[in-house]
C-alpha cells in the first residue's frame, strides 16, 4: 500500500489515477500518524514552496516526514516535493524539511552561467524534455537515451552533494531532475503525466 501525504499541494488526484491505472494500491492521507506508519510514501504536489511548508508544519506532516525518512520508509518526491525535501528554496524564501541538504533555485539565466545574461527562457519551463541519467538508480533502470518526460516548474533542486543527483536535463543548460539518498528518490519532472516512461518510474517504487 502506497499512501499519498496530503497537503492541499495539488496533483494528487492524477497519482491516484496513474497507481490506479497500474493496479497499485493506494490511499491519500493527511494524518501524520498514517504518514509514520506507511509502508510507502509518495510525497507529490505542485504550488509555491511557502505555502506547501505552512501546510505541512500545520499538520505535522513536517515531523512525520522526517521520521519516516529516518526509519527507512521508502519515499518519492515529485515536482515540489523533490524541491522542499531539501533545507531550503529561493521560492518565498522558505526554510524546507531538509531531509536532504541543498537549495531550490530559480531559473534565471542560462544554468551555470558566471555572469548575467539577458533572460532568454520562457519560465516557467513546461513541456516535454529529455532526461538524461547520470548515476544509476533502481526507479531509472528502464530509461534510455532521448526518454522525455513532462515539466512544469519555475525552480530546481540543487542538492549540495552532487553524488545525489541521479538525472539531469537540459533547458538554457543543465539541471538536476532527479535526485536522491537512501530510502529517498525526488524528482522533477511529473511521473504521473509522463506517458509510458513516467508509469514506470511508478511501478519501479512500487516494488522498490
Amino acid at each position: 500500500m502506497i499512501t499519498l501525504v496530503d497537503y492541499k499541494a495539488g496533483n494528487l488526484t492524477s497519482v491516484r489515477r496513474a497507481l490506479d491505472h497500474l493496479g497499485i494500491p493506494c490511499q491519500i492521507s493527511a494524518d501524520p500518524d498514517v504518514v509514520r506508519r506507511a509502508e510507502k510514501l509518495i510525497f507529490p504536489g505542485v504550488g509555491a514552496a511557502g505555502a506547501a511548508m505552512a501546510v505541512l508544519k500545520e499538520r505535522g506532516l513536517d515531523a512525520a516526514l522526517k521520521e519516516a525518512f529516518k526509519a527507512g520508509i521508502p519515499i518519492l518526491g515529485i515536482c515540489i516535493g523533490c524541491q522542499i525535501i531539501l533545507t531550503h528554496s529561493e521560492e518565498d524564501d522558505a526554510d524546507c524539511l531538509g531531509l536532504l541538504a541543498g537549495t531550490t533555485v530559480k531559473f534565471r539565466q542560462p544554468v551555470g552561467a558566471t555572469h548575467w545574461v539577458a533572460p532568454t527562457l520562457k519560465i516557467p519551463h513546461m513541456g516535454w524534455n529529455g532526461v538524461t541519467v547520470t548515476r544509476p538508480h533502481p526507479l531509472l533502470s528502464h530509461l534510455r537515451p532521448g526518454d522525455e518526460f513532462y515539466f512544469v516548474h519555475s525552480f530546481y533542486p540543487q542538492p549540495a552533494d552532487s553524488a545525489q543527483i541521479h538525472a539531469v536535463s537540459d533547458y538554457g543548460g543543465q539541471f538536476p531532475v532527479a535526485i536522491g539518498k537512501d530510502n529517498l528518490f525526488a524528482v522533477q519532472f511529473h511521473a504521473e503525466k509522463s506517458g509510458t516512461v513516467g508509469l514506470q518510474v511508478l511501478e519501479n517504487f512500487s516494488k522498490w
